[in-house]
């Protein structure tokens, strides 16, 4: 049996007639930048998500560098985020000339230790960037209790769970902004870059929409050093192609984790989700010893798996200069020595999962 990590190819299968009238409709139109379709996507996501404003922008990293760039955040501030996650939410921060702060990990959620939090203030913190990983929202509202008293900013890097929900609310309108990604290979992916921030901040959505056509306040006129960061037209035509089919996209990842821990649980450290909020399943990580053996196992049996992350940010080369070294976080380094990710998507068959299984279960006792 042959294996699709994230199965693109059948679910552009499955809404192909959709998808091509929506890029046909563009080609047609010759709108390619700032089309109707970029204002149609932002009201529908902002009404998914109960935020008030949607911004989009050319991909996740630049909805990162927006919110920060219409916070002001620069030289000298700041910014709290774990040190678990994919290098854009730090590299954001020190692209703006600010300095990121790393926290520990959470052990079972891989979500930033909101006890650990505090004790990381200080008087340069603007403010703080939980990452919620793997689609599962952070610790929200302690990070928002505590930000309030700190008089910070919380920023959700959202790029793994839009569509989650988290005591009743949905990610990426937790907190004063929300960002998320549409990398092709996100629940919610587009055919190309897409990302938005999300947030009911008026003067932050305007600041943005300005900050991401280079700082302009009408044609040729700019009022901000802003970026080139606007969605393309084909992009959000696709997203709303897709974004028809999201919700049942959703359950049907869901569906999928559940029959992984019926399967996995006695085998394996499967992925804990609070029970005040829900998973839209990025990714499915699992913990293993031996990985490198794992993993080729698996490959050679058709299942491909990938390791998000094999590097906590700390240790990285490019952020040498932070003066961070092994076993500053010690959770964060455990966790990426040991974490494996499976195939997931919403076509995902029991079948599949099964086979996974039993090719699992063999390699991880030989």
């Amino acid at each position: 049996m042959k294996i699709d990590f994230a199965n693109l190819n059948i679910q552009y299968k499955l809404y192909k007639k959709e998808i091509d009238e929506a890029i046909h409709q563009v080609l047609d139109s010759s709108k390619y930048i700032m089309g109707p379709q970029i204002s149609e996507l932002e009201k529908e996501l902002a009404g998914f998500t109960g935020a008030e404003f949607c911004i989009v922008c050319s991909s996740g990293t630049d909805a990162l560098l927006l919110s920060m760039m219409a916070l002001n955040i620069g030289p000298g501030d700041e910014v709290i985020t774990t040190p678990f996650t994919f290098i854009a939410t730090a590299e954001m921060i020190a692209h703006l000339g600010a300095r990121p702060v790393f926290v520990d990990i959470d052990q079972k959620t891989y979500n930033i230790d909101v006890a650990r939090i505090e004790q990381a203030i200080t008087s340069k913190t603007r403010a703080v960037m939980p990452v919620s990983l793997y689609g599962q929202p952070a610790d929200m509202d302690e990070i928002n209790d505590l930000a309030a008293r700190k008089k910070l900013t919380v920023i959700e890097d959202a790029a793994q769970s839009f569509g989650a929900e988290y005591k009743g609310k949905m990610s990426c309108n937790l907190s004063d902004l929300g960002c998320t990604s549409f990398f092709p290979s996100k629940p919610l992916g587009c055919y190309g870059d897409g990302g938005a921030v999300f947030t009911s901040n008026d003067q932050l959505a305007r600041k943005m929409s300005s900050l991401r056509v280079h700082g302009q306040s009408k044609r040729y006129h700019h009022k901000y050093p802003g970026i080139g960061a606007r969605m393309d037209t084909i992009q959000a035509a696709v997203l709303l192609a897709k974004f028809r089919h999201y919700p049942g996209e959703i359950k049907l990842r869901q569906e999928a984790a559940h029959v992984y821990n019926q399967l996995l649980e006695d085998l394996v450290v499967t992925p804990m989700v609070k029970a005040d909020r829900s998973s839209v399943w990025a990714q499915y990580s699992i913990r293993v010893k031996n990985r490198d053996m794992v993993q080729d196992g698996l490959l050679k049996a058709g299942i491909p798996t990938a390791v998000h992350y094999p590097m906590p940010l700390h240790l990285q080369e490019c952020f040498k200069y932070l003066g961070y070294g092994p076993g500053d976080f010690p959770v964060a380094e455990a966790i990426s020595e040991e974490i494996i990710s499976l195939p997931m998507n919403p076509f995902l068959t029991r079948q599949e999962q099964e086979y996974i299984h039993a090719v699992l279960q063999k390699n991880l006792r030989g």
